[in-house]
């Protein structure tokens, strides 16, 4: 195998390692909020730095390759891989942010069983899994299908809004409560967002084709 080559095969190792890290962050942060475990709350936050030496690497892999005049599909692999890696460190982010609030939370009394919040980040988790699984296996169709289901995360976290809104008018006592809920709540949405950003990526990796910005995918 050419020195190039390597090149090629580490920059998807380390974004296939970036991607576990970033499912687990957020999966870790949840298990934190739910079982109101505060020393794992903070092990996320200080975990984060894994994914920002991550995002590091792969630019700087990604240089190197860029540097070497590659072909047009390696030319788009390097490129697509930088933007992939960013959105995986902004999904850490918002497992920092989760967390955070999970450890906010756990000073009071829960304010209700958590349902709608587990579910958003089991949708969330499904695609991305299934986003790296299309990046790997180069199946567009299931990047394809991937983009739809953001809209079932961002009508849960809508309505999720509006239920905890009206606590907050009913039980002014809950306020705080529900602004925390709600933070995690848009967390869930952003994550879901970049998911999709990464899914189009892969569509754009595979047949040179946009489709950020368009309705029909």
């Amino acid at each position: 195998m050419s020195h190039y080559s390597e090149e090629i095969t580490r920059l998807k190792e380390s974004l296939l390692a970036m991607a576990s890290h970033a499912e687990s962050s957020v999966a870790r942060a949840m298990r934190a909020l739910v079982e109101r475990d505060d020393a794992l709350a903070r092990q996320v936050e200080e975990d984060d730095n894994i994914l920002d030496r991550y995002e590091i690497e792969i630019d700087e892999l990604a240089i190197q390759i860029l540097t070497k005049a590659p072909l047009a599909t390696d030319l788009r692999l390097t490129t697509v891989a930088m933007k992939i890696s960013l959105n995986l460190e902004r999904i850490g982010d918002e497992a920092t942010t989760i967390a955070r609030r999970a450890i906010d939370l756990g000073t009071e009394p829960q304010l209700k069983p958590y349902v709608d919040l587990p579910r958003m980040a089991t949708m969330s988790l499904e695609m991305l899994r299934d986003a790296i699984s299309a990046f790997i296996n180069r199946e567009t169709d299931k990047a394809r299908a991937v983009i739809p289901r953001d809209r079932d995360v961002d009508n849960l976290n809508r309505q999720l809004h509006r239920e905890l809104s009206s606590y907050m008018v009913e039980r002014p006592t809950t306020i705080t409560r529900c602004l925390h809920l709600m933070v995690i709540s848009k967390s869930l949405e952003r994550i879901a967002d970049h998911i999709t950003n990464i899914a189009e990526e892969v569509v754009y990796l595979y047949e040179a084709k946009d489709i950020r910005h368009t309705k029909s995918v």
